[in-house]
This record gives structure tokens, sequence and C-alpha cells, in this order.
């Protein structure tokens, strides 16, 4: 297998791009039917105490989709060689790391105890090279389709990052070139963007933070999910917030450094620490946002905060919550 620096990048990626749309597994049997006490560890562990996972029309926690597709150890049936023949060229290639990056999940159907899944999966995708504070490399989705009796149920997207470690032999010479006009690294990563959460982001299109409610019981929630943690109801409305609150709690992001996701009024702060908060609303639900309008050494449990709107790019607008102007020193240490 050549490698990165003796064959080129372009025809590494021509054989990666290969792999796209293979299959990684068909009809693999989840290991255990869904049952009652792997719900009772999740929901234990989760701290969830929702009526809809116990008792005799118990449900199992969405969530827990992946759980019953695991193979643990001694892995599946029903594996196809594709996913190792996809990472043994990437490790060819010298790009031998690995690190989970983030996941997608939809879902179509509740899983009940006694339900036995089944699911099938696939190589979505392979990115182009990508240059990361851990390395340069290339990120990997596979899409799982899991199934009971045939019928949908929810659809999981994995994505993982296969990278050169940033001081290995692999990792890009500093001032390299750069694609005139580009500032690579500098915008912040987007959002997951789908159908629970949709009417969110619609809402901050409009500067209004939007808070689900459910019909059934009136519970508040945030973020946004597909079924009430009060009563288990799916049905829902939302209530815009005041936009008043309060820091319940915070800390402070010194490393790594990231310019993309600056806060800071100043721009001599542009690659200075900053804070994101847990923030109390006035309707009861906490959200995590950045913390702004006062340097990040001066923010305390209890100060008052109000809800404004930050354009991070051409693309991205975010909430974000000021401090309320002559508070500052009020609070807990």
């Amino acid at each position: 297998m050549k490698s990165v620096t003796e064959s080129g990048h372009a025809d590494v990626y021509g054989e990666l791009k290969t792999f796209e749309g293979r299959i990684a597994a068909t009809a693999a049997e989840g290991k255990d039917p869904v049952n009652a006490p792997m719900i009772r560890h999740w929901c234990e562990a989760m701290g969830d105490t929702s009526p809809a996972y116990e008792g005799p029309d118990a449900t199992a926690p969405p969530t827990m989709l992946q759980a019953w597709t695991m193979g643990g150890l001694s892995g599946y049936e029903g594996r196809s060689p594709a996913h190792d023949e996809l990472f043994a060229l990437l490790d060819g290639a010298g790009f031998t790391s690995v690190v989970a990056t983030d996941c997608e999940q939809e879902y179509l159907r509740p899983l009940r105890p006694g339900d036995v899944i089944t699911y099938d999966s696939v190589i979505e995708s392979v990115s182009p090279l990508k240059t990361t504070k851990l390395g340069t490399g290339h990120f990997v989705t596979t899409r799982m389709d899991v199934r009971v009796d045939g019928q949908l149920a929810g659809t999981h997207k994995f994505r993982i990052l296969k990278y050169a470690p940033a001081r290995g032999k692999y990792a890009p010479a500093r001032g390299g070139a750069k694609k005139p006009g580009a500032a690579p690294g500098k915008l912040r990563p987007r959002p997951v963007v789908n159908r629970d959460n949709a009417g969110f982001w619609d809402g901050v299109a409009e500067h209004r933070l939007l808070i689900q409610r459910c019909t059934g019981c009136g519970t508040l929630r945030f973020p946004w999910l597909p079924g009430c943690n009060g009563c288990g109801g799916q049905e829902w409305d939302t209530v815009e917030a005041s936009g008043e609150g309060t820091v319940f709690s915070y800390v402070v992001m010194h490393h790594p450094s990231f310019p993309a996701f600056t806060v800071s009024d100043d721009a001599a702060d542009a690659a200075g620490p900053y804070a994101v908060g847990l923030i109390e609303l006035a309707e009861g639900v906490r959200m995590v946002s950045n913390v702004v309008g006062v340097p990040y050494d001066k923010v305390r449990i209890g100060l008052p905060v109000r809800l404004e709107f930050l354009r991070a790019d051409e693309e991205l607008e975010l909430p974000v919550f000021r401090v309320v102007d002559g508070s500052v020193g009020g609070g807990e240490g």
C-alpha cells in the first residue's frame, strides 16, 4: 500500500470515493431483543425517570437506537469486508488515528420490549481531505437502517474522522498555501438541523427563541425533543421565550483556541478564552450558550442576562446571552 507522500493524495482519494455506497452489513440481527433490564440500566445511567419507559406499555428511549445494534467485542454476523478494507486503505495512507465526531438519529417507530432488531448499514460518504486541530484526514459517515419485522424503525448516521495526528510526519506544513479569500478553520461548525429541531432554527432566523410545550401535560422542554419527558406525549406546540435569564452555571474555555468561537467584543481578545454558560431562562428551562458583554473572568453564577442574536458568519446566526448592564459583580462566586 502506498502512502500519501509516495503516490499523491489525489490517487488515494479516488480509491476512497469508490467505497461510497458500499454495503457494510446486511440483515444483521441485534444480539438481544429490546428488553426491560437494558432499558432500566440506560435510564438509570441517564437519570431519565420518564414513566413512558416503565410498565406493561413501556417503550425504549429513542436514543437507545444504536444500543440494540452493537455487536460488542465479539462483533456481529452479516458484516461485509468493506469497512475493514476502507480502514486498511486509510491506515496505509498514513491516517492511522480515529475519533468519533458526531451522530444523527431519526426515529420512525417506537421500540418495545420483545422487538427483534435487524439492520443494514452502508458507507454513505468519505469527505475530501480536511485539516482539523487534531490533524489532517477524512470524515467517514456510515448510515444504519434499523428495522422491526421488516418495518423501518429508525436510522442512525455515525461519523468518524480518520486522521494523521498533527505532530506526525503527515501534518500539513505551517503557512502552507491557502485558497485566495478563504479563511480555513474560522467558520463555526454547522448545527445539525433535522425534522425534530427545524422549528427551533426557523425561530432563530426570525430572532425568536422558541421552547417546546407538551400539549398533553403542559411541560416545557429544551432542547427540542420528539417526545415529552414528563408524560411521554408526542404532541406539542411552542412558546416564545421572553429572553430574560440568569447564569445557572458556566465554564471558561481556554484550550484549544478556536477563532471561530470568538465571542468577545474586543478584537484583541480574538484568540482568548471565552465563557460558555448554562442559562436558566425565565420560563424555567435551561440552555447552553455563550455569555457575552463582559470579560470571561467576570462571569458569575446568578448574573442576569438577556437574549440577543449573534451573526457568526454570512450563513449562521445563533442565540447568545449578554450580561445585563451594571450587573457585573453580582451573583455567586
